[in-house]
This record gives structure tokens, C-alpha cells and sequence, in this order.
């Protein structure tokens, strides 16, 4: 990056500031943000889709790996930073202004692109959300994505674990999550008060015969009412008492302790 001004210069030059509105946090460390480039694996020639770029630390890392990024940003103060940041890779970066969650993302690629994100604390799960509830197969080839720690856990968290709830099952139903790396509050300005970390997801097969809205009521119903037995929070679920027995769930059981697997078997059952 020698041929590049300093970041910290950048944000000088254009006086910005992380908006806690917005829920920016800024990466400065250039290692890190090129570990966090690399996650996706080989991006040389590959289309990348970021959201909140601000500065642009990330989006300078994603380009010296080779990518080309379309990059949404709704903080219109940084975009003069990041149209100077195109001009040194010239063809390889489009600013797009505007808010991640009504821009038509798929539409703007022809292949699939790699999503590669900090994504702002405000908005991140809402996002992830939309993406893991899309059509399958999804449009895009990988999410690596900036989460605080307790949100990435969720994601990744095991039937029997603390963290284990809806997030869970919608995140490993049909793709395959992992924390790629743990990253301290003291890596940002202004410093987060929690700790952050990186999640590498991979989009895996569709069980067949099983239908997103039913997984979607079923695990809204179990998890509503987590302190309770499913034999109490699912009764208000058409056929998932019988398909219960069915499939020999001990409808004593809470939410907690039931597997992706199990969710998802229940869920083909109901139809």
C-alpha cells in the first residue's frame, strides 16, 4: 500500500468521523484488514460486494488482493475518499451511495460475488438475514462479514449451547458457518465497548422437501418460548405435536437441545 496516502491521512483530508448513528467503528490496521481480505480465499479477478466501506480501509485491502468491488455506502461524507481510492485502481471500484438494505444487490453482478464486510452494528444481522433468506442457491459465492462476538457466536453456536436459538438454525441449515478470526475492540477508532469477530459462511445444499417459511414458524414458535417444553411452545403449530411423535422428539425437550437436523426434519414433516 506504499503507493497509497495513509488512511488515517484520508480521513484527515476529508474530516471524517465514525458516526455512532450509522454504527461505524474504522479499521486502520493494515494487516488485519488484509487477513480479513484473504478469508474468502482467492479473490485475484473475483467480484467483491461490500457494504459500508466508509474510509475505505477494507476496500483498499480487497483491491491490492486483485478484486473488483461494488461497494454500498450511505455516509455521503465518505464518498470523496473513496472515489479517490478508485482512482488508483482504475476500473476496479464502484461507489454505489445509498442504504445496503434497499439496494438490489444481486443485481448489480452477473456472477457470484464474494461479500466481504464490517458490517455496521445497526444493520448486520438485518442483512444477513435478507442474504440467508434469499433463493437457493444463493447469489452470492461467500459471506465474510465483521459481527460483535455474541452476534458471531449465535451464528455458529451449537443445539445445547447458550447461544444456540433462530439464528442458528437459519445460518446452518443450508450453509456452513465458521468464526474465521477474533478481532479486539482495540483494533477500531472510536474502540467498540464489545469485542468483534469474523465469519466465514459457504452456502451447502437445501435439504429437499423442506420449506423456509415452515423452518422459519417452527423455530419462531420453539425459541419464542425457550424456557418452555416444545410440547407447550410449539402447540400453537399445526401437526408439529404429532410430528413429534413421529419422528420420536421427546416433546419435553426445550428449543435449546434440538438439533439443525431435528428443526429441519420437523420442518419437512409439517411441509
Amino acid at each position: 500500500m506504499t503507493s497509497l496516502p495513509p488512511l488515517r491521512d484520508v480521513i484527515s483530508k476529508y474530516g471524517l468521523s465514525a458516526s455512532k448513528a450509522l454504527g461505524q467503528n474504522f479499521l486502520f490496521d493494515h494487516q488485519l484488514l488484509a487477513r480479513i481480505a484473504k478469508v474468502p480465499g482467492q479473490i485475484d479477478g473475483a467480484e467483491v460486494f461490500e457494504v459500508g466501506p466508509g474510509p475505505g480501509g477494507l476496500t483498499r485491502a480487497l483491491l491490492q488482493g486483485g478484486a473488483s468491488v461494488t461497494a454500498v455506502e450511505r455516509d455521503r461524507r465518505c464518498i470523496p475518499a473513496l472515489e479517490e481510492l478508485g482512482s488508483f485502481f482504475p476500473g476496479k471500484l464502484k461507489v454505489i451511495e445509498g442504504d445496503a438494505l434497499e439496494v438490489d444487490a444481486p443485481a448489480l453482478f452477473q456472477g457470484k460475488p464474494h461479500v466481504v464486510a464490517n458490517l455496521p452494528y445497526n444493520v448486520g444481522t438485518a442483512l444477513l438475514v435478507g442474504w440467508l433468506s434469499a433463493a437457493w442457491e444463493p447469489w452470492w459465492a461467500s459471506l465474510t462479514l465483521m459481527f460483535q462476538k455474541e452476534v458471531a457466536e449465535r451464528i455458529v453456536a451449537e443445539a445445547g449451547s447458550e447461544h444456540y436459538g433462530r439464528l442458528a438454525v437459519l445460518s446452518q441449515w443450508r450453509s456452513t458457518p465458521k468464526i474465521a478470526m477474533n478481532v479486539h475492540r482495540s483494533a477500531f477508532t472510536p474502540p467498540p465497548k464489545v469485542m468483534s469477530a469474523v465469519v466465514h459462511i459457504v452456502p451447502a445444499d437445501a435439504p429437499e422437501g423442506v420449506r423456509l417459511k415452515t423452518l422459519e414458524n417452527l423455530t419462531a414458535a420453539a425459541f419464542g418460548q425457550r424456557r418452555k417444553m416444545l410440547r407447550q411452545s410449539l402447540k400453537g403449530v399445526p401437526g408439529a405435536i404429532e410430528a413429534m411423535e413421529t419422528l420420536g422428539i421427546d416433546s419435553a425437550r426445550r428449543a435449546e437441545t434440538v438439533s439443525v437436523a431435528e428443526f429441519v426434519a420437523l420442518a419437512r414433516t409439517l411441509g
